[in-house]
């Protein structure tokens, strides 16, 4: 098998162009897939990663993943122009109507822009066994990405509250980066 961790495979760049016309092209399967399905992807991915790099890189990378996914998504998806309540009730909904998870705001002080939210029902681990640790990394970039492309501000997000450690729902603290 060849390394895929060598430079220059022929991938280009991620745009948003290059996930296709999925309609036309899954006809008859439609966008849906089972959750089972992502979380194979997202953790065999994980587990290359982490063979390969060590667990605390590998929760880098798919940080990093997330903020690219996040900040494509949100100026792809999400109206970016409007006030804050009114993002919140869209990003809501979006999630929501997208199967992604339930967003609930829980604090946001405008003054620094620090931010408290869950996600419950969401895709990486709600119903996963109980380990003692927070799993969603690929959830802290995502958010991440978003908030920055709505605020324009640098955000550190970090999952405090998981599934994988006996809670319920995900609860993410974002900060400001100075």
């Amino acid at each position: 098998m060849e390394n895929i961790f060598m430079k220059d495979k022929g991938h280009s760049s991620f745009s948003w162009e290059n996930l296709g016309d999925i309609k036309e092209g899954r006809g008859d399967l439609g966008e849906e897939m089972p959750v089972l399905v992502y979380r194979l992807m997202q953790y065999t991915m994980l587990d290359v990663l982490t063979k390969a790099f060590g667990n605390e890189q590998a929760n880098d990378y798919f940080r990093q993943a997330g903020f690219l996914a996040g900040t494509e998504f949100a100026s792809h998806v999400l109206d970016l122009k409007v006030d804050f309540d009114a993002f919140v009730a869209n990003l809501h909904k979006t999630l929501a109507d997208l199967k992604i998870g339930i967003l609930r705001m829980e604090a946001f002080d405008p003054s620094n822009g620090n931010i408290v939210l869950t996600v419950g029902q969401d895709l990486d681990c709600s119903g996963l066994p109980v380990t003692d640790e927070t799993v969603c990394n690929y959830d802290e970039g995502f958010i991440a990405g978003i908030l920055e492309s709505y605020t324009g501000k640098k955000y550190e997000v970090r999952e405090v509250d998981c599934w994988a450690n006996g809670d319920r729902v995900c609860r993410f603290n974002g900060s400001v980066v100075q």
